[in-house]
């Protein structure tokens, strides 16, 4: 199980890939959509924006926003830190139900670039 920590220190490093990225992902990475994820075994979720590239204005909540972001990600923080680390791959966990995506279709095809 993941600690609040290491789930911040991914999204931060998932936002760097994001920001040194080209080509497909960089294309990707144009949207500007509000964005959360919750940590189911956490009950925390961290809500901030996709925009410019990058994942900004990231706040942690506990349990679940009011607001529904417009990119919303649940899933585990083990699974999080997974991801983002390369060791899980963002379409194998979607299918197996591990990571829910709640977004528009033309979104969740672009964030599976970018995870």
């Amino acid at each position: 199980m993941a600690t609040i920590e290491e789930c911040r220190a991914a999204l931060d490093q998932l936002s760097r890939n994001m920001a040194k990225a080209e080509g497909d992902v960089r294309a990707a990475t144009a949207l500007d959509r509000s964005l959360s994820c919750r940590i189911t075994d956490l009950d925390v979720t961290f809500v901030g924006r996709l925009h410019g590239g990058a994942i900004t204005d990231v706040v942690t909540v506990p349990g679940a926003p009011q607001d529904k972001a417009q990119i919303r990600l649940t899933m585990s923080g083990g699974d999080l830190v997974a991801m983002v680390g390369g060791e899980l791959s963002f379409a194998k966990a979607w299918g197996s139900g591990r990571v829910r995506v709640q977004a528009s279709l033309r979104d969740v095809f672009r964030l599976r670039t970018l995870l």
